[in-house]
């Protein structure tokens, strides 16, 4: 079964076409800046990488470039749309309506169209991929992965908030917890590599662009550090993370800030890009190593939060068996990994520097011998999972 796998983002499409049950990835491929008349499409396929810069001016564009690019005879990897027998499609907020992976009707898509203002930057460019998809892959199965749904199993303790009961109850007004497909990747491989003895009590951090970390007991999500959309928790690449609500309220009133500029601020202009001015970690490494002080300020406030995160996971964990680092970030940053477990020796956790700088493509340890936790590096691979999903929901209405 050919499965298409699509993230569609407010300004980008990224897809995927795999070959389940066997994971077999027969492409892979990215649109960027869409919008513009110098937008970058990205396809790869048996190693191959095949570049293009082209006006790409709607994802209606975008996704007619990307199916007209599977049907190439060169670059190609199938004859017929119809080949393509189901689309996964990444949607990031699924509110407290979706716990799993589900078909895609005019229902759930009116469900995704009333979380629009939970998730501005993520539902409605998913919400687009889909109604497109519809129309060019018309015999495959549209189906729906939510990023909250992992999170579901999360205590009320842990996602209601101490404001009027009837705010929870008339307008879910609660933490969904995000990035669950990663979390739920990595921390199941996480259970394989080790044992399930060994692996009951896990924190997964997730640094990318977006970052949050996850509490995860006995395979279960029980805390996740974004909350009703995903802006809070850690420091990201332009989103703030955790603030203190007055903030907002100061903004509006002695600066006379718009809510809507106050939200533009916080999602666009915060984080990594307003500490330093830049919001790719790779430049503010480099910078930081070459004296600026504000980047070596804004790495310190970063891995400062991370920490703060782990000891209060170990907290209502009661416990710690692993942490595993993955994303872009988590996964290639041997400074932002360092920062992450500097001084957490009295939770047993001790780093080894020598193995954190090795480079590699799949699981490894980097502890050293006294720590009693396990710290792991696991690359995330979203796609997969969105595939693996998808697939286990049709396999099983077949069976």
């Amino acid at each position: 079964m050919n499965i298409l796998v699509l993230n569609a983002g407010s300004s980008s499409l990224k897809y995927q076409v795999i070959k389940m049950p066997n994971e077999t990835v027969k492409c892979i491929g990215l649109i960027e800046r869409i919008g513009k008349d110098t937008a970058v499409f990205i396809h790869e396929k048996d190693g191959e990488k095949y570049t293009e810069t082209i006006p790409i001016l709607n994802h209606e564009v975008g996704l007619q470039k990307i199916a007209a690019t599977l049907l190439d005879e060169t670059i190609g990897v199938i004859k017929n749309v119809d080949e393509i027998e189901a689309v996964g499609h990444r949607v990031v907020h699924g509110g407290s309506k979706f716990s799993k992976t589900i078909h895609i009707n005019k229902e759930v898509k009116d469900s995704i169209r009333t979380l629009f203002d939970l998730a501005p930057l993520h539902n409605p460019a998913n919400l687009t991929g889909i109604e497109i998809a519809e129309t060019i892959f018309t015999t495959a199965k549209q189906i729906a992965i939510f990023d909250t749904a992992f999170h579901q199993t999360i205590p009320k303790e842990a996602y209601q908030y101490a404001i009027k009961n009837s705010l929870l109850e008339e307008y879910k007004i609660r933490a969904y917890g995000f990035h669950g497909t990663s979390h739920k990747y990595v921390s199941e491989k996480a259970i394989a590599y080790l044992g399930e003895k060994s692996s009951k009590k896990i924190i997964t951090i997730h640094l990318g662009n977006g970052c949050s970390m996850s509490a995860i007991k006995d395979g279960k999500s029980i805390e996740n550090s974004m909350g009703f959309a995903p802006m809070n928790g850690l420091i990201m690449g332009t989103r703030s993370g955790d603030i203190d609500p007055s903030v907002i309220f100061f903004l509006m009133k002695k600066l006379n800030k718009s809510a809507e500029e106050v939200h533009h601020l916080l999602q666009k202009e915060s984080g990594m890009q307003g500490l330093t001015e830049y919001s790719d970690l790779r430049e503010i490494s480099e910078k930081a190593e070459n004296g600026n002080e504000a980047c070596k300020n804004a790495l310190n406030l970063a891995g400062y939060r991370i920490r703060k995160f782990i000891g209060a996971y170990a907290a209502i964990l009661n416990g710690l068996d692993a942490i595993i680092f993955t994303a872009g970030i988590g996964e290639n940053s041997a400074l932002m990994r360092k920062l992450a477990c500097k001084n957490l020796e009295f939770l047993g956790i001790n780093l080894d520097s020598e193995k954190n700088t090795l480079r590699s493509k799949g699981t490894r340890e980097i502890q050293s011998f006294t720590s009693k936790v396990k710290i792991l590096i696991i690359p995330t691979n979203e796609e997969i999972e969105i595939a693996k999903q998808s697939y286990k929901l049709l396999n099983l209405e077949i069976n």
